[in-house]
């Protein structure tokens, strides 16, 4: 399968990219944990099949520090013991806000609780923010069929500096 569309050398795209990853930096600075942020990103990039954003949040994770072990389980995380209650909280609303089409009521309100038990305001509005942020890059990705494998930490931020 080839690349369909590149979307950063069409003007309208461009212009659209360049706010969307102003988007991303809101999240990024807010007060939600960056591990967190790349493990949500990565288990909803990892369901949506998306190569390329897997690819980029499994690099920029491991280049702040986060382990092999825990990159590895993160498909797997409710069988796994390295993540914390928050970030199984945190990932548990990655999945039933990514899966929206696939449960007749979309997040759980035991995800959500667990959610609200584990996250302040701030934090929370940050992690609903970046689910519905990462499925629209997935989606953006999958569409035009761009691929995983070549992407470098920090190239996203470098990108639109």
């Amino acid at each position: 399968m080839e690349t369909r569309f590149d979307l950063f050398e069409n003007e309208i795209a461009a212009k659209f990219a360049k706010r969307f990853a102003g988007t991303a930096v809101v999240l990024q600075q807010s007060p939600l944990p960056r591990s967190t942020q790349e493990l949500v990103s990565l288990r909803a990039s990892q369901i949506n099949g998306c190569g390329h954003c897997v690819d980029m949040h499994a690099k920029e994770a491991a280049a702040a520090g986060e382990s092999a072990v825990r990159l590895s389980l993160v498909a797997t995380w409710r069988e796994s013991t390295v993540f914390t209650e928050a970030e199984r909280a945190a990932l548990a609303l990655a999945e039933e806000g990514t899966r929206l089409a696939d449960a007749h009521q979309g997040v759980s309100d035991e995800t959500w609780e667990l959610v609200r038990e584990h996250y302040d305001d701030d934090q929370t509005a940050a992690l609903v923010c970046l689910v519905g942020l990462i499925n629209a890059a997935n989606r953006l990705a999958v569409i035009t069929r761009q691929k995983g494998g070549s992407y470098e930490p920090g190239a996203f931020a470098a990108a639109f500096d």
